[in-house]
């Protein structure tokens, strides 16, 4: 459905026929190819997502600060280097070398934590270089993307992407059910398990992704990393840095609202792992529909309702609510936030950054996501084991209205194309 043959030449015909007009507005085969890359990596990763809360806090014994950092380390620790790995990556258009050395180290760690055993330091070190190959992949591969079909068609193209992503995200937590059911909660297993599909997706990212975008740079001259940083000096890019950065730094991990969910439902431990299903299958349900809306409507609407959607899962949580309604509540907004923020944000910021540093311009982007997430999880941490988990969630609460109101006057309108 969403093949395409590629670009067209450089000069349209004037009378293009009707499957000419089918194909500008179809999804790019390097699109779909990157996509069936990401579902099976992400099975791997959610895998060992989905079990790591239960593993720390129940399996090791870590406190709410400790999960906390751990958990910020999870998803923070990317922003110092998606940098490096964007910048590498714009050198002579070498995005896909540069993704596929990313996804690699990201499988070589998934034994680093079978070998870790309940080590937190040798954890600490396994969870840290398994978000440096995420960080050193997920510009080049969202670069790749932008790079690979219009502007015009960015919104449905991540959001075909984010849909295949997000299947091996509802996977991954069924397999590691699955695996925990049948091995008598082993986790080795999992973590095995998680090694050799994470292995399989470099293959398939070597063998069906092309080496040269069409639409990525090819000059001799690579950027100079400097110029990176004068990115913010554009006044579109700058206020979507900051936005991102801003909201980023009152967004909860996932890790956390499950394990309040676990506690208000007094949830088994054994299906603790099926908790992200519900709001990976949202997720899956709306990424391309929303895509759709945001390429028609704009992109700053749909990023600003997402982190309202994240707003009304706090609040959800701090209710009174209980049992299914409440679950089903929370793991619908939660689906609905990432639908309408993830690809979306890289959707609003990719045409603002020049073809030659693109890969480098949306690592910035992601970056100041990263840090503020990072930050977010280390304060919800202290706030919970300081005061308590409803404490915890109201400040959350509170602090990301204030950021979503500032967010609506920061973030432009429309865009102007960087010149």
């Amino acid at each position: 459905m969403y093949l395409a043959a590629g670009r067209g030449g450089p000069a349209p015909a004037p009378a293009p026929s009707a499957p000419a007009r089918q194909a500008r507005t179809r999804v790019g085969s390097t699109v779909v190819a990157l996509g069936a890359v990401s579902l099976v990596t992400d099975i791997s990763s959610e895998m060992v997502t989905a079990v790591l809360p239960l593993y720390l806090v129940l399996g090791l014994g870590l406190n709410p600060l400790q999960f906390g950092f751990l958990d910020g380390l999870y998803n923070g620790v990317t922003a110092f280097v998606r940098l490096a790995g964007g910048h590498l990556a714009d050198r002579r258009g070498r995005h896909k070398l540069v993704a596929g050395c990313g996804y690699a180290l990201s499988a070589v760690c998934k034994l680093g934590l079978l070998a870790a055993g309940g080590s937190t330091a040798a954890l600490t070190a396994a969870l840290a270089a398994d978000r440096i190959g995420k960080g050193v992949r997920t510009a080049p591969r969202d670069a790749l993307i932008t790079l690979s079909c219009a502007e015009r068609d960015l919104g449905r193209a991540f959001g075909v992407h984010r849909a295949m992503d997000t299947t091996g995200a509802l996977l991954g937590p069924l397999a590691a059910f699955a695996l925990l059911w049948l091995t008598a909660d082993a986790y080795d297993a999992v973590f095995v398990v998680s090694f050799c599909l994470a292995l399989f997706a470099v293959l398939l990212l070597y063998a069906f992704v092309p080496g040269r975008t069409p639409g990525a740079p090819s000059n001799s001259r690579a950027p100079k990393l400097r110029s990176v940083f004068r990115l913010p000096a554009d006044r579109a890019f700058r206020r979507i840095l900051v936005t991102a950065t801003l909201l980023g730094l009152v967004s909860v991990g996932d890790g956390f609202l499950y394990l309040v969910l676990q506690q208000r439902l007094d949830l088994d431990t054994a299906y603790f792992p099926l908790l992200p299903l519900g709001s990976a299958a949202v997720y899956l349900l709306l990424a391309v529909p929303v895509g759709r809306i945001a390429d028609r409507t704009g992109r700053r609407v749909p990023y600003l309702l997402g982190h309202a959607a994240l707003l009304g899962a706090y609040l959800a949580l701090c209710s009174p609510a209980t049992g299914w309604p409440l679950t089903i509540g929370v793991l619908l907004l939660l689906g609905a936030f990432y639908a309408a923020t993830d690809g979306v944000l890289m959707a609003l910021g990719g045409p603002v950054v020049p073809a030659d540093r693109r890969a480098a311009g949306l690592a910035l982007l992601q970056s100041g996501q990263a840090v503020g997430r990072l930050l977010a999880s280390v304060l919800f941490g202290a706030a919970w084991t300081l005061w308590s988990m409803h404490t915890a969630l109201a400040l959350a609460a509170a602090a990301l209205t204030l950021a979503l109101l500032t967010a609506c006057r920061l973030l432009p309108a429309r865009p102007t194309e960087p010149r």
